[in-house]
């Protein structure tokens, strides 16, 4: 054994479960046990912090399922970039696994993790020696001053190692994944704040909650902020409605048992093939380049833009961004340059989905020769094929890739239209939470139901 993949047998992990099935109670406690504790840490501020220049970038929070200025400000950011990285070294063929063996896949996961904690402790050094998160009011340079900047980073590496494990605990013990998890977390609570906070702004008459500020603007005759409520609002629920629509779309093959005639079932291939993954990987990877660009900025090298007040106003920064259409023509600032960025941001979510749904499907056992596998081993068959692994792969192709390049275009579309609408929250969060929640209750309710007497749970079938 190599002294590498020593290293990758010795990383901490969690201990999975002994038995194979958990029981439909005991990963919904440890899902409940985990969110709680997800919330918790965002509660608690960074010791030693002074200036938390990173707090005006509340949209990026969102998609990296961090809070800025607490334990988590890395949020799920390290573990996603590690993910891009590793299946953009898998795909281009740089890092050759074979992940159709069990030792393959144990390889990648244990490179995944490894990376992950490279990324941990590299975000935590850039977030606070570029000034991100600075420490309190001191003379910089100064012995104290420094040894506050390596308290920071050691606080922060602590909460992305923890927020690392518990990603796994969620994986092994609870449902769906802790990655989902914090991104529905954070964008629910956005949503709720956004929608109901009364609290009026300082100088302000109106409060800062959708649903309040409409009946204040109303009863004040301010159409235009009412126009801008109703809008906000009218555009988080048709991003629910579209992407639940759009989850419910699937293409089913029939399939019958061999051995047995007259019996059968239809084999679901969804039209979000991928499901949410590509979205989540492009969306954190702007929001890291947003991130990047404004800590480079502060360093003195503006190299991937200027900002003001925590927007880009040039630069590869500025192109990137979403900007809120609906808002500028309520508002009457709308203008030419706000068609290219609104076009240049479609094409990189749709391009970006497209790509990441391949990498993901190659690499996640969703292939056709994995699924033809998977259906064989079931006992079940295409009626009018001969059970041959190589047919069922060749007739499951035709639906798998055309299902991930068309499926991982529409959620890119989906996503930036959504982030173009200025919704109670940012688009693309709100479309991931719609998913991540229907993915959820997906399983929860097939778990559930396994979960059931046998004479119900053939009721229920």
């Amino acid at each position: 054994m190599s002294l590498f993949e020593g290293i990758l047998s010795h990383l901490p992990e969690v201990k999975g479960p002994l038995q194979k099935k958990l029981p439909f109670k005991e990963k919904l406690k440890w899902t409940l046990i985990i969110l709680v504790i997800f919330y918790v840490m965002g509660l608690i501020p960074l010791f030693g912090l002074g200036e938390n220049s990173l707090q005006q970038f509340e949209f990026l929070s969102i998609i990296l399922g961090a809070s800025f200025g607490s334990m988590i400000s890395l949020g799920i950011g390290p573990i996603v970039t590690a993910s891009i990285v590793l299946q953009l070294l898998s795909g281009t063929g740089i890092l050759k696994l074979d992940l159709t063996t069990s030792e393959g896949k144990k390889k990648f996961q244990g490179l995944q993790k490894l990376m992950a904690i490279c990324f941990v402790l590299f975000e935590a050094s850039i977030y606070v020696l570029m000034g991100g998160l600075a420490p309190s009011q001191l003379i910089a340079g100064t012995p104290l001053y420094i040894q506050l900047q390596w308290l920071l980073i050691l606080q922060l590496i602590i909460g992305g190692l923890l927020i690392m494990f518990m990603d796994e605990v969620i994986s092994k013990w609870g449902f769906g994944s802790g990655i989902s998890l914090f991104i529905v977390a954070g964008v629910a609570q956005q949503i709720f704040i956004r929608a109901f906070n009364y609290i009026r702004p300082e100088g302000s008459q109106i409060a800062s909650g959708a649903i309040p500020a409409l009946f204040q603007s109303l009863a004040l005759g301010d159409v235009t902020t009412a126009g801008l409520q109703i809008a906000a609002i009218a555009s988080t629920i048709a991003v629910f409605l579209i992407a639940v629509y759009g989850q419910a779309m699937k293409v089913e093959i029939p399939l019958s048992f061999g051995r047995v005639r007259g019996y059968g079932m239809r084999w679901p291939l969804n039209f979000f093939y991928t499901s949410n993954i590509p979205v989540i990987l492009v969306a954190a990877l702007m929001a890291n380049i947003q991130l990047f660009g404004s800590l480079f900025e502060r360093w003195g090298v503006p190299i991937l833009g200027t900002f003001s007040n925590g927007t880009p106003v040039s630069g590869f920064a500025y192109w990137i961004q979403a900007p809120n259409l609906l808002q500028s023509i309520i508002q009457g600032s709308f203008s030419g340059a706000m068609i290219g960025q609104a076009l240049i941001y479609i094409l990189i979510f749709m391009i970006g989905s497209v790509v990441f749904s391949i990498f993901w499907m190659q690499t996640a056992n969703m292939d056709a020769k994995s699924q033809a596998k998977q259906i064989l081993n079931s006992g079940l068959q295409i009626p009018g094929f001969r059970r041959d692994e190589r047919v069922l792969e060749k007739i499951l192709s035709r639906y798998i890739w055309s299902l991930t390049i068309v499926g991982g275009a529409a959620i890119g579309l989906l996503a930036a239209l959504a982030d173009l609408t200025g919704a109670l929250s940012q688009g693309t969060g709100i479309l991931l939470a719609v998913m991540i929640i229907y993915k959820l209750y997906e399983e929860i309710a097939k778990q559930h139901m396994m979960d059931m007497h046998p004479a119900m749970r053939k009721f229920m079938e």
